[in-house]
């Protein structure tokens, strides 16, 4: 992938994968100050990459042989899953095309090694921005299913739920081809960091405004009981750490991957902000990190799902 100054654009160039062994050490930038960097081994992020692939993949697989789980919330989880798999796939795929071209196995033009850049590059960055709309629309929907639970199945149902993820993915190739083509671009660089923000803010009041209905639930069960105190504050706290957790995990692992972006247009030619570009491979494991989580969250906690699951592993169809 084209390479501007130290950094990479999306995904890295094919030339430029870090062959070190993982370690945290110094390194000098480009104005001879010492940088703190961790390094990516291409075999840490081919094992990184395969689990999510061969995680999220079953989770496809179980969604689509259980009919109980062909609903709009399973199937916003299992979009989530697709776009999470489309992230490791392309990834797994760009490292091993590296390897391969540094062991001299395999052998292409310039031309050719472009176009498959490119296209590696857009279904990346597509799926990037598809995983974080579905994460999007994952809080949307449960918000609506606790604040609108009478009116539910007549509000978000499956053909809208549908034709909801068509939209997504349809948008998310669209502006991910803009951003390949225009990725120097500031304005570009611009709109990806604001739809995080928007998502982390969205996601972050959603599941504020659950936490407080869900409180308030619990106190009124508690005062019916008349053990208000102890059962509100136990709850609350419960769910608190779930929350920082959920919102945490979020943050942690897109959050520098997209503070890389704000920095190349706040101060791009700074010797610290090239300091923290060297660790944009770090960034990418991040968010392969946050692929193999996500059915963590979002789908192994159902019972219906594990239960699936046990089936597709032991091959009952």
């Amino acid at each position: 992938m084209a390479v501007q100054g130290s950094q990479r654009r999306l995904l890295g160039s094919l030339n430029s994968t870090p062959t070190a062994i993982p370690q945290l050490g110094l390194a000098a930038n480009q104005t001879g100050a010492r940088c703190l960097e961790v390094s990516i081994s291409d075999g840490l992020f081919l094992s990184l990459g395969l689990v999510s692939l061969v995680e999220n993949a079953l989770v496809v697989a179980t969604i689509a042989k259980n009919r109980n789980l062909h609903s709009p919330m399973y199937c916003f989880i299992c979009c989530l899953a697709l776009s999470d798999l489309l992230v490791s796939g392309s990834n797994v795929l760009e490292t091993a095309v590296i390897l391969l071209l540094e062991a001299g196995a395999l052998v292409a033009r310039a031309a050719v090694l472009q176009q498959l850049d490119n296209v590696i590059d857009v279904i990346t960055c597509s799926s990037m921005l598809s995983s974080l709309c579905f994460l999007g629309a994952i809080a949307v929907d449960r918000y609506i299913s606790i604040f609108y639970a009478l009116r539910y199945h007549s509000i978000v149902t499956l053909p809208r739920a549908r034709r909801a993820v068509a939209a997504i993915w349809v948008a998310s190739v669209v502006f991910s081809t803009l951003f390949i083509a225009y990725y120097n671009h500031v304005a570009v660089l611009l709109c990806l960091v604001v739809f995080f923000l928007a998502m982390l803010v969205l996601m972050a009041v959603l599941y504020v405004h659950m936490l407080a209905r869900a409180c308030q639930h619990a106190q009124g069960i508690a005062r019916l009981h008349k053990k208000q105190r102890p059962v509100h504050q136990g709850f609350g706290l419960k769910g608190a750490v779930t929350l920082t957790i959920l919102l945490g995990i979020f943050f942690l692992c897109w959050g520098p991957f997209f503070l890389h972006l704000t920095l190349i247009v706040l101060c791009p030619e700074h010797p610290t902000c090239g300091c923290i570009f060297k660790n944009f491979n770090l960034f990418l494991a991040l968010i392969i990190c946050n692929a193999i989580i996500d059915p963590l969250i979002y789908a192994f906690h159902s019972q219906e799902l594990r239960r699936t699951l046990k089936e597709v592993l032991t091959c009952s169809w």
